[in-house]
């Protein structure tokens, strides 16, 4: 979601290139791109990133298959369903480099630099950065973004907390003023705000109506980015075309990317429909997440012929939690002892096994997948780290490697569940036995009732096999699955009692810690701290985290925070597979090496005239 990168830089960032540019005696260097891992791959003087054609094709069109509905094409308010790719609408001060972690450089800014340290945060704009209406755009469109889009966003809100002003600071200059030094993010993570048309937002549509950028809408908006819209039926597809005078097409950044003339995304408001649409050519890839559809729905003609091809591939720079989130704002969730239970209930080997084809791993951190992911016992200076909050954390974070239970047989099941009694009996639960069968109730002969809330009817396949040994325990459990307004809203507003979650997290977490995990997130609605998570020592922990000083103490504490969050079993770890499993109609062409960051479909594709002649079907 990303607000895309988190806290934590080395020193030598100081050291990183610059744009050769003049700078008052003294004055910081004026940079060319900034790297939260010291210094940047890629000169001043960078025709291409290296993984992309430089000379790719332009034209064609890709169709993209989705789930759900949408309603607004204003996709900066926590309010409704906004439609599929309105980020190729608008444009940064900074671009990502795929093959880089952590790293970007100038998109609309044409360099940027910052005190040593890093109270504040200085952009040049490039002369010819533009609106698609042909305005320029300034730093007054900056400011206004900004200022707009923390106002409105309470994820951005909370994002840029620590951002205490935007200001015009010349001609083409704009200024970040933080609200204290040492947050080493903060000079690159501004850069990652989309810069919006304070004219268009501020003035009237074709009827002459003010716009309201807190309100969604129909209309198409301006932007400044590589697509616009071309048309749309609500709720069913929306496309968007190439911008032909696109003003940062030949800029190094842009080079070798959004290639297709047309982008196409297809709604289906039912998964197996969906699946059956690809399969029938009505869109043209699609990213597999079901392990039964990956071993079962692919066997047609086309994969046969290879006109559909299936490819994996790997993503060795994001990490993942995804999880049964408990609402610890129910009281029946706020005892660990009752949380632990949950997973002791869960057999993810038996489900691996029966309905997954062995295809998935068992996540056993806030940052699996990443050399984040804490390992062994604490050491170092994640041991020093640990020991300035001691007295607030489990003891056992000390002592002890965190591990899921291991089920597969009918012997560790029966064990499971047992020490899961013994937790519930020892949380004020008990079993009791209510018409022949068990029933957990407290002292005051309330049940234990719990329902998972669900939007994907996979889902239910998954949660088929974890009620039964929850009910085994004398659990009441009920399974709702809800339409994509009233999930959404029930997620928003935390009205639920179990519900599947996931937390992307980069290589260097930062500000979006707090979002997560911060006592100060846990009652805002909308924000990622779906357990309602209030902790002192984890709250320490994310500032150990934002305020590092090098990559060694950002790593350290990382370990820290995801050994004190697993410590207190607030979530019932999923499963992930290790690979991108793909799926894709042979039309399209790509650069030959990719770096680890999946597929990047379709960033750096293009349409390949001789393959789609190939494969037939539609033009």
């Amino acid at each position: 979601m990303s607000f895309r990168l988190a806290a934590a830089l080395i020193a030598a960032l100081a050291a990183a290139p610059a744009v050769a540019q003049e700078a008052a005696p003294g004055a910081p260097e004026w940079r060319h791109g900034l790297s939260l891992f010291g210094d940047v791959k890629y000169p001043p003087d960078f025709k291409h990133f290296d993984y992309v054609n430089p000379d790719a094709p332009k034209g064609g069109r890709v169709r993209l298959g989705t789930y759900g509905t949408f309603d607004s094409l204003n996709g900066f308010i926590p309010r409704g369903n906004r439609a599929a790719g309105l980020n190729l609408l608008y444009d940064t001060l900074l671009e990502d480099a795929l093959d880089e972690p952590a790293t970007e450089y100038g998109l609309v800014a044409e360099s940027v630099r910052y005190p040593p340290d890093y109270s504040s945060v200085t952009y040049r704009l490039r002369p010819e950065a533009r609106f698609n209406d042909g305005k320029p755009i300034t730093p007054e469109d900056v400011v206004w973004s900004f200022e707009t889009l923390k106002r409105i966003d309470p994820l951005r809100a909370r994002y840029y907390a620590d951002v205490k002003k935007a200001e015009v600071t010349g001609e083409r200059e704009v200024t970040f003023t933080f609200a204290g030094p040492g947050n080493r993010e903060l000079p690159q993570i501004t850069g990652q705000i989309p810069v919006l048309p304070k004219h268009w937002w501020e003035g009237t549509d074709a009827e002459g109506k003010k716009r309201d950028i807190e309100e969604g809408t129909l209309e198409k908006p301006l932007g400044s980015g590589p697509y616009r819209i071309k048309e749309f039926t609500p709720g069913r597809s929306i496309a968007y075309e190439r911008v032909p005078d696109y003003w940062a097409a030949k800029l190094p950044v842009r080079i070798g990317t959004n290639n297709f003339g047309e982008m196409r995304y297809e709604y289906f408001r039912d998964m197996t429909v969906l699946v059956e649409g690809f399969k029938g050519d009505q869109f043209d890839y699609r990213e597999e997440n079901s392990a039964k559809n990956w071993a079962t729905a692919y066997q047609f003609p086309a994969v046969s012929e290879k006109r559909v091809l299936l490819e994996k591939f790997k993503d060795s720079q994001s990490g993942r939690m995804q999880a049964y989130a408990f609402n610890m704002r129910r009281d029946k969730f706020k005892d660990w002892r009752v949380r632990k239970a949950f997973n002791l209930a869960f057999d993810f080997e038996e489900i691996n096994k029966s309905i997954m084809y062995g295809q998935y791993v068992r996540i056993d951190s806030y940052y699996f997948g990443t050399e984040l992911a804490a390992k062994g016992l604490p050491e170092g200076r994640e041991k020093e780290i640990l020991e300035s909050v001691r007295d607030k954390v489990p003891p056992e974070v000390f002592t002890a490697e965190y591990r899921n239970p291991v089920g597969g047989s009918p012997e560790a099941t029966r064990k499971n569940l047992r020490e899961a009694v013994d937790l519930l009996k020892q949380a004020g639960w008990s079993v009791t036995r209510d018409g022949g069968k068990p029933a957990l109730k407290n002292a005051a002969g309330e049940a234990f009732r719990v329902e998972f809330i669900y939007q994907d009817p996979s889902s239910e396949r998954i949660l088929s096999f974890y009620k039964p040994a929850l009910e085994r325990l004398g659990v009441e459990v009920s399974l709702r699955q809800l339409d994509d307004s009233q999930y959404i809203n029930r997620i928003r507003s935390f009205d639920f009692d179990m519900v599947t979650v996931g937390w992307g997290q980069s290589l260097s977490p930062g500000n979006e810690q707090r979002d997560m995990w911060g006592s100060q997130s846990a009652d805002v609605p909308g924000s990622q701290n779906f357990g309602g998570i209030k902790d002192p020592a984890i709250d320490a922990l994310i500032e150990k985290i934002v305020y590092a000083k090098d990559r060694e103490e950002l790593t350290a504490a990382t370990h820290a925070l995801d050994r004190v969050l697993l410590a207190h079993w607030y979530v019932v770890p999923q499963f992930t597979s290790v690979e991108d499993r793909t799926a894709r109609w042979d039309r399209f062409s790509r650069p030959e090496k990719l770096p680890p960051r999946g597929s990047l479909f379709p960033t750096v594709w293009w349409w390949d005239a001789e393959k789609a002649k190939a494969v037939g079907g539609r033009p």
